[in-house]
This record gives structure tokens, sequence and C-alpha cells, in this order.
């Protein structure tokens, strides 16, 4: 797929308020800090589509890109650590959640995982929630660019060993880096699958 356009549209924090849902949409999550911004540049090819933070809990809204006219890409807030106060935090997870499970046109969510660290309960924990509530989603290793190949084939296998003690079934699960761009045609290529066969309900 080539990215010919992709611009900002709205920031909500009621998925109520988010765009007419007749188009493809595809949402981005993942632990607080895991390169998920660069992520999103990376892909679009747009350097400041999402701002780019080192502190934790940037992103705090349900934030919506038109990408090529044709199909919607979404930035959610991190989950995990990150400074703000509890009642904040529980906001957030309110506000991710009733997303995921009422947005009708949702059609993937891109869990980013750090390809740098052993699969952690808090990832493991959110990917098992999405599965008990039948949301569909691929895993997506990031900052690979920071581990070595072997490093980051030891993570991911024990991503997929953990994931194999529950599941029958384990998702995609792709490498990419925002630095060398590794990834970008396969994530891409897949979304691209999926729009080929998306209709209006």
């Amino acid at each position: 797929m080539l990215i010919k356009t992709a611009e900002y549209l709205q920031s909500e924090v009621d998925w109520r308020k988010c765009p007419v849902p007749n188009l493809p949409e595809y949402a981005f999550i993942g632990r607080s800090n895991v390169g998920k911004s660069s992520l999103i540049n990376m892909l679009t090819n747009h350097k400041g589509l999402a701002k780019t933070s080192s502190q934790p809990g940037k992103t705090q809204t349900i934030n919506h890109f038109l990408i090529n006219k044709n199909w919607y890409l979404v930035d959610l807030p991190g989950y995990g650590f990150a400074r703000t106060s509890k009642t904040n935090r529980a906001k957030w997870q309110k506000m991710i959640s009733d997303y995921l499970l009422f947005r009708e046109n949702l059609q993937i969510v891109f869990v980013l995982v750090d390809a740098r660290l052993e699969p952690q309960r808090i990832d493991i924990d959110f990917i098992n929630n999405l599965g008990e509530n039948g949301i569909p989603f691929a895993i997506i290793f990031t900052k690979t660019d920071k581990n070595s190949a072997g490093k980051t084939m030891s993570n991911v296998q024990k991503m997929k060993n953990t994931l194999a003690e529950t599941w029958e079934e384990l998702p995609m699960m792709i490498r990419s880096s925002a630095v060398s761009s590794a990834g970008r045609d396969e994530i891409l290529d897949f979304i691209d699958g999926i729009n080929n066969e998306f209709t209006i309900q």
C-alpha cells in the first residue's frame, strides 16, 4: 500500500463522538512509552503526524487520522504506567474499553509490545481481555533496532510460548522498527487486504 495522504481529523474522549463509522478503522495501542507514535509516523511516512514524547501518558484521547481518504488510523492512550492520578487512569481505561467494545467499524487492534523485553504481565492481560471479548487483534513488536536479532527472536518465541498456554490459535505477530522501517510493508499490506474486503454493515 502506498500512503498518499495522512491527515489528523479529531480527538475525543467519548467513542460516540468519533467520526461516522463508514470506513474501516485500525487502532494502535500498547504499554506507555512502547514507541506507538514513532511507529504511526513511520507507517504514514509523516514525521509529525502523531506526537512523540519520552514522557509516558502523552496520548490521552482517542485520536483519529484519515489515511488515503479511505481508512482510519486510531492512536489510543497507552496502558500501564503514566504520571497521573488513579481517577484519570480509570477514565482512560473506561474510554479505551468502551471504544474497543462498541466501535462498529473497528477491524483490528494492533497491540504494540517492546521487543527488548520478555513477555510482560500487563501485555498478556490486555491481550487476553481482547480475546475474551472477541476483539480481533495482531501484535507488533517495536524497537527491534535496539535489540540483537537473536534477542528479538527469543522474546518473540517467549511471547508465543506464553500465549500458547491459553490460546488455541496464535495471533499474527510482526516485528517492526520506526528507525529502519522494518515491518512497514507487512503491516500496510495486512491493512490493505482487510480494506479490500470491507463493506458497510
